[in-house]
């Protein structure tokens, strides 16, 4: 299928509505970066895609050439349910700014959020973007990315949101990571090699200390 595409759009042939209902919903995700910047954006004016399972450079293209398709419609409310399949490859600010529409975004399109965009979102913005549809957010609670959106939070700004969101950030307790490092070789160390290789755990029992002083 992805042969026959290429050779369709090396002989000249547009990648227009028509084509796109050929090739939408099952070949969709087969259309390569070159392949998808020739889809004219008007033509997102008269077919809908789904491109929420495609990889993330799709998501991004066709969100561009939809945010372009339906501009003149921006001020008006069908926008969002004409930009909401193309969400995936929407960048944050533009998901911030959808959080002052009252869209009311459903958990399955906020789930497949781009990873970079969701992640700086605020709890306060995330529950803009939800409206009626917060109280659903405790049930994703354990599903990636939103976990990991959760863990980035502090607990104190989700317990605002009073849905019963666990396991953000405590107030005063400090994350540490221990270093990786590759295990000692055989050769003897020198004074100062050997106070490099220790210094992680020096570190981590400095910082410890501290913490409990």
């Amino acid at each position: 299928a992805s042969a026959i595409i290429r050779q369709y759009v090396n002989l000249g042939n547009p990648i227009n509505a028509t084509a796109l209902r050929a090739i939408s919903p099952t070949y969709l995700c087969l259309l390569n970066a070159t392949e998808l910047n020739k889809i004219d954006f008007n033509s997102l004016k008269l077919v809908s895609l789904d491109p929420s399972d495609c990889p993330q450079t799709t998501k991004d293209i066709l969100y561009a050439k939809a945010k372009r398709a339906f501009s003149d419609q921006h001020n008006v409310p069908a926008y969002y349910k004409l930009i909401e399949p193309y969400l995936g490859g929407a960048p944050a600010v533009d998901l911030r700014a959808l959080s002052k529409d009252n869209v009311n975004m459903n958990l399955n399109t906020f789930s497949k959020l781009r990873r970079d965009s969701l992640m700086s979102l605020t709890p306060s913005q995330v529950q803009n973007l939800l409206g009626i549809n917060l109280h659903e957010l405790v049930q994703w609670q354990n599903t990636s990315p939103i976990s990991e959106w959760i863990q980035r939070q502090k607990q104190s700004e989700l317990d605002k949101l009073h849905i019963g969101l666990t396991g953000g950030t405590q107030e005063g307790y400090i994350n540490i990571v221990t270093p990786k490092y590759q295990p000692p070789s055989s050769a003897p160390l020198g004074p100062a090699a050997m106070m490099l290789h220790l210094l992680p755990a020096l570190l981590t029992t400095f910082l410890m200390m501290s913490v409990l002083s």
